[in-house]
């Protein structure tokens, strides 16, 4: 498989957070969030941003997110989508977003 391919094979869209609270009980803190993703409707994500985010920090923001890698359980919650994000200086994570308003959903190129 040729590397372009292989790229094309993560499905990378843009989302507005609607919920953000907290993810009691997961091994490492996170947030559960739930994501507006347009005409591919709202999916879940535990996202471990405490260190640089709270819930109302999060709540309206665009963020970019994989949304086909399959659901995977963290403490019994369903997390749809793995949110994208980039290590600052210290190893914590900063989200990874549009610079400017995108229609929900839109997918990366």
């Amino acid at each position: 498989m040729q590397p372009l391919e292989a790229f094309g094979l993560v499905d990378v869209r843009v989302g507005r957070i609607v919920r953000a609270e907290p993810n009691a009980g997961a091994r490492k803190p996170a947030f559960k969030l739930w994501i507006d993703f347009g005409p591919l409707g709202i999916k879940q994500s535990s996202a471990q941003l405490v260190a640089l985010y709270t819930p109302d920090t999060l709540v309206g923001r665009l963020v970019v997110a994989a949304v086909n890698l399959g659901v995977r359980k963290v403490n019994g919650f369903n997390s749809e989508v793995l949110v994208l994000g980039a290590p600052d200086e210290s190893g914590h994570v900063v989200l990874l977003a549009p610079d400017r308003e995108v229609p929900l959903g839109g997918r990366m190129f």
